[in-house]
């Protein structure tokens, strides 16, 4: 398997809590914006997505904190996608430091929404792999 989908990420000084360390809620802020890229990287916009009549949602995320990241800390985090079949698919997600040091796991399951059913569709690698001028990078 080829390396996953990484973007890099500087921690800003607001992010920190305070025992100057990231807050909890910015990692998941954090895997979404390596999700969002990874979508971008593969050719999918939030428009095209909305003009195909669905929406990404979150259905649930687990996070395993392994080391602390500090103000100025440059991590990058992965994403991999890894389709389970039926209506839902996972999101794997690490957070590491450049030194290597993992500083988290993140591990998200999510779907897509219709958006006039609000209902869940069935098998969204299909969306993805019809939306994606790359569908490489989802492993499809």
């Amino acid at each position: 398997m080829s390396e996953p989908f990484s973007v890099r990420i500087t921690v800003r000084g607001y992010e920190t809590d305070v025992q100057g360390h990231v807050n909890q809620s910015v990692y998941i802020n954090y895997a979404e914006h390596a999700r969002w890229s990874l979508l971008q990287a593969a050719g999918i916009s939030q428009t095209g997505l909305i003009a195909k009549g669905v929406g990404p949602v979150a259905l649930e995320t687990t996070i395993r904190y392994r080391r602390e990241l500090l103000a100025g800390d440059e991590i990058d985090v992965t994403c991999v996608f890894e389709w389970t079949g039926g209506k839902t698919f996972r999101i794997r997600q690490d957070m590491v430091k450049t030194d290597g040091t993992v500083a988290a796991e993140l591990v998200a399951v999510g779907g897509l929404l219709d958006l006039k059913e609000r209902r869940m569709v069935a098998n969204p690698q299909d969306y993805f792999k019809e939306l994606a001028t790359d569908p490489s990078l989802f492993g499809i």
